[in-house]
């Protein structure tokens, strides 16, 4: 295989490849730290990069291989988000607070990616805290689109989901607090999985909104995301919120047809909010699941309009009092020269937490204070109630809710920041699913003026096993997600 080849592979393919002898896992890791090279000044995707540890890692994975001990994902290169704590390796949620952070052990989705022989190249950029839509807020700086390096990749899992679209590896970890991980797919030309709530381990993921936040696979494609969900997935004694559920084998049922399942079209997600070029790939792509035989059911979603109010007081609560550790007096930054305690803890927090994060804290503390926890919080979690059951109604004359992923294409960078309620608009599909707790799918659905657009697939909880079949079988019928971008010096 070419070096370029060998970059923009899938993980399928290359797991292929390594089991066959074509190349090998030390090969395969040198590629992908020469793409990195080769590019991240321009994209400033990688925060982080373990060269030794990987070409180590590379050279156990390839003993592995040869004395066939090898799985699936044996020697495939992954990179982590820098949300995820890794053992001896900086892990800085993109802050100043913990940008001398390294954690003495590995998150659970670390540690059983690890084990499932993956070779960990690096950390990837993301918003702060993973506060933002477009990973501008990052201590460390933008990340780019690598598809308009004048525009975002999304956010707050932009930089996993760039450095998957520039070809730096075929794998990359992401965290989905209200779309972080289908917003930036989207907009990066990449398949991004959101799971149900619960069904990948939270424990050692720094924590943004606890009962929002999840883990899940950034990939080329919909197969390579059922390999990654298989080893991040199952139960953690360390999480009480991990689902004691059997966890079933997400690739066997890829290539079973989809004909005489119901997608279900919200009429909400089709209004004054989304781009019409978009609306018109959306419908396209559900053209191509029709031709499969899948059918399409008008349904409503009333309160998707409430969702975002709903979101941006429940998360801002929940960061409020998340953040509420980063005190400067056990770990994290410290001011200098403290004059009392209260110095030391204003200053060691404004010095450390970035505007947005701060603004969130602002409105998280507001909403749960004693005089508003009733008029916001408590009406949010209500409204949150109505949200949920709007899906569980829908569910009863659909299998699959589509929509687009994201209101438009990737936008300039600077255009939205100095207007938040613009940039809180980017996630106007995807968080309701985060509050509803329900698994997400965004698959490329194509290009406008050479940007990518993605298609949304939700599902009933703990039901991937149908979005990754409808979603493979897209993508069978399509080739949107073999699509590169033109910085990697590769055609479109």
């Amino acid at each position: 295989m070419s070096l370029e080849s060998l970059t923009y592979a899938t993980a399928s393919e290359l797991s292929s490849a390594l089991h066959t002898g074509k190349i090998s896992a030390v090969e395969l890791t040198e590629a992908c730290l020469n793409a990195i090279a080769t590019h991240n000044s321009e994209v400033n995707a990688v925060i982080t990069l373990c060269e030794d540890a990987a070409i180590a890692e590379a050279k156990a994975a390839d003993l592995q291989l040869h004395n066939g001990s090898a799985g699936p994902l044996t020697g495939v290169p992954l990179l982590h988000k820098d949300i995820f704590c890794t053992r001896n390796v900086p892990t800085t949620c993109a802050s100043k607070m913990l940008r001398n952070f390294i954690p003495p052990y590995d998150a659970t989705v670390v540690s059983r990616l690890r084990t499932a022989g993956t070779v960990m190249l690096g950390k990837t950029n993301m918003d702060e805290f993973a506060m933002g839509s477009s990973t501008e807020t990052s201590v460390f700086g933008v990340t780019r689109n690598p598809w308009d390096l004048n525009c975002v990749p999304g956010g707050s899992s932009g930089g996993a989901a760039a450095a998957v679209a520039a070809g730096f590896a075929p794998l990359s970890t992401g965290t989905d607090t209200g779309g972080s991980i289908r917003q930036p797919a989207s907009l990066c030309g990449i398949t991004g999985l959101k799971p149900t709530y619960g069904r990948v381990s939270r424990l050692g993921i720094i924590a943004f909104a606890s009962s929002l936040d999840q883990a899940g696979p950034m990939t080329r494609t919909v197969e390579d995301a059922a390999l990654m969900l298989q080893a991040m997935s199952g139960i953690d004694a360390g999480d009480s919120t991990s689902a004691d559920l059997e966890v079933p084998d997400f690739s066997a049922g890829l290539n079973q047809p989809v004909a005489g399942l119901r997608i279900g079209v919200p009429k909400e997600y089709f209004s004054h909010n989304l781009d019409e070029q978009v609306a018109k790939k959306i419908h396209e792509a559900l053209d191509e699941l029709v031709k499969e035989g899948a059918e399409l059911v008008d349904i409503e979603l009333p309160h998707t309009e409430q969702g975002i109010a709903t979101y941006y007081i429940i998360a801002p609560a929940e960061a409020s009092t998340n953040l509420s550790r980063y005190d400067g007096v056990r770990f994290g930054h410290r001011c200098e020269n403290p004059e009392n305690l209260n110095d030391l803890y204003e200053r060691s927090r404004s010095e450390g937490f970035g505007e947005e994060v701060q603004r969130r804290i602002l409105v998280g503390t507001y909403a749960l204070s004693a005089g508003f926890y009733d008029a916001y919080f408590k009406k949010a979690q209500q409204v949150r109630r109505l949200i949920s059951e709007d899906f569980k109604k829908a569910f009863e004359h659909c299998d699959v809710i589509a929509g687009p992923a994201a209101p438009g294409t990737a936008f300039p960078l600077g255009a939205k920041s100095d207007d938040p309620l613009a940039m809180y608009l980017e996630d106007i599909y995807t968080l309701s699913v985060n509050l509803a707790g329900l698994p997400g799918l965004s698959v490329p659905a194509g290009l406008i003026n050479g940007m990518p657009v993605g298609l949304q697939l939700i599902g009933r909880a703990f039901d991937e096993t149908t979005l990754l079949r409808m979603g493979h079988r897209f993508q069978l019928r399509t080739n949107h997600h073999l699509a590169r971008p033109t910085m990697a010096g590769a055609n479109q």
